[in-house]
């Protein structure tokens, strides 16, 4: 009988077991992951940013997660002497009538308590010799790291203080008994008598075999992204990205210096026929079928329709991708470029077409769901742990005090 039992060995899952252990140190924990390493799907496969915050709504637990989470990641990473780096990235402007929007994104983050200052094209040209930009965005506080490293990390650390880490363990069924919940794999059973959420892609379908009804699907997008070739990542010092569209809401093709080493230039955001759909031709009957049939994704599509024509566009013509990231960088070419990796993002969608742009977590009897975990999740990981434990009332464990 655990005493708490996480499901996902993302970045989330893990930082949350972490926080657990240190506020319950007497407690019985288990992670539950069904693939056969940790930090697999989202967590593995983003572009390592450490984010300041600049883009979120002031007060929301987005703002409020990567400030304290940036700083608490950076803490943990010089503890356990994780390679990062503080570079810092530019957001620039390239024509004028994305200068409103650019000054606009400077309020947003000085009302966020960042230390960042606009900038003109000379010491843009400073900091990014090769970008083209009227005005820009200086922000030091950004970063980089391996977050698969982090999360390796998190995972020696739990199993040296006794927490059972299961992976390759898919769980299929809950069910709720007396004294706390079972939970059914693909492999056995295990009794626990709290459960915590953190299945990042599946988070929904985990909350639905736990009884709770979350007024909302997982979606999923995938980002394709190339990597400059070797002899042209001087053309990118650091992280560059554009200023975002307002009313789209994803971030436009940037490029990011990887702890690496390489550059990655990136992402699109089209639709994923399968929650883990890595390649274009990657198929899922039940994850199609589930995106086809719910009408908030109808609604998504009808106003955004004109934008993402245009990510898939620039999906199947590698020349329509270039002339995004020629836009920052007129120097860039189609032979400069080679493929990397994709990714793919869970995005929280209501029934009438309205995304889920903040963390959205739920509550139940004996069970926390997080439900949407977005960027800066990885960012915020450590902090959203933390928030997540003291979720968890006095009540559901008292078994954990008991030396």
């Amino acid at each position: 009988m655990y005493d708490f039992v996480i499901v996902g060995g993302g970045i989330v899952g893990l930082s949350t077991a972490l926080a657990l252990q240190r506020r319950y140190p007497n407690s019985k924990v288990a992670v539950l992951e069904k693939e056969d390493g940790w930090a697999q799907h989202q967590t593995g496969r983003n572009s390592g940013v450490i984010h300041s915050g600049i883009y979120y709504k002031p007060g929301s637990y987005k703002a409020k997660f990567a400030r304290e989470g940036s700083q608490a990641m950076v803490e943990f990473c010089e503890q356990h002497s994780i390679e990062h780096e503080i570079c810092g990235k530019v957001i620039v402007a390239t024509k004028p009538d994305e200068l409103p929007l650019l000054e606009n994104l400077l309020q947003r983050g000085l009302a966020n308590g960042l230390a960042i200052k606009k900038i003109g094209q000379a010491e843009l040209k400073e900091i990014e010799p090769h970008v083209n930009g009227l005005e820009a965005i200086w922000v030091p506080m950004a970063g980089i790291v391996n977050y698969k490293r982090v999360c390796e990390t998190i995972a020696s650390l739990l199993q040296k203080q006794g927490v059972a880490l299961y992976l390759s363990t898919r769980v299929v069924r809950i069910q709720e008994v007396s004294d706390g919940l079972r939970i059914f794999s693909d492999k056995d059973s295990i009794k626990t008598r709290y459960l915590i959420n953190c299945a990042g892609l599946h988070s929904d379908r985990i909350a639905k075999l736990g009884g709770i009804q979350t007024d909302m699907k997982i979606i999923p997008f995938r980002g394709e992204y190339y990597n400059l070739k070797p002899e042209k990542r001087y053309l990118a010092k650091n992280l560059i990205y554009p200023v975002p569209n307002p009313n789209f809401p994803f971030l436009g093709v940037h490029f990011t210096r990887m702890i690496g080493g390489h550059v990655e230039a990136g992402p699109n955001a089209v639709l994923s026929f399968k929650r883990e759909g890595y390649t274009k031709t990657d198929f899922d009957l039940r994850d199609f079928t589930e995106v086809m049939c719910y009408p908030g994704f109808w609604k998504l599509a009808s106003k955004y329709w004109r934008e993402g024509v245009e990510e898939m566009l620039r999906s199947f013509s590698k020349a329509a991708f270039v002339r995004s990231l020629q836009k920052l960088i007129p120097e860039i070419t189609e032979n400069d470029l080679e493929p990397a990796p994709a990714g793919v993002r869970a995005q929280a969608l209501k029934p009438d077409g309205g995304l889920v742009d903040d963390f959205h977590i739920l509550e139940g009897k004996n069970c926390i769901h997080v439900c949407n975990a977005p960027s800066p999740a990885a960012t915020a990981s450590i902090i959203i742990g933390k928030e997540i434990v003291s979720r968890i009332p006095e009540q559901s464990h008292l078994r954990s005090y008991a030396v």
